[in-house]
């Protein structure tokens, strides 16, 4: 019995992901040229590895989510003395 439910969890983990990547960069596929299709692919699983290092929420997010909690930072670039510096808000989290 505990093998069974086991197995059908990692089904359904597999199943979440296969959607999950479908609804995101998989969508674009195929594009005609294994660059591109190798840059989607290698994005998609970037992020998903990111997520996993960012902690258990974001190891069990979708794409989307991760986008929204790690990618889009609301910042801006600013220069000074040659340099360039990312200017995050104060209470940004």
């Amino acid at each position: 019995m505990l093998q069974s439910e086991l197995r059908h969890r990692r089904h359904a983990l597999v199943k979440q992901e296969i959607a999950d990547g479908k609804s995101g960069p998989l969508a674009h596929l195929p594009s005609g040229s294994f660059q591109a299709n190798n840059a989607w692919l290698t994005l998609f699983y970037l992020l998903r590895a990111a997520g996993s290092l960012a902690g258990a929420f974001h190891a069990r997010a979708t794409t989307a989510t991760l986008r929204a909690h790690l990618v889009n930072v609301p910042a801006r670039i600013a220069r000074s003395a040659r340099r360039l510096t990312l200017r995050v808000p104060d209470r940004w989290p």
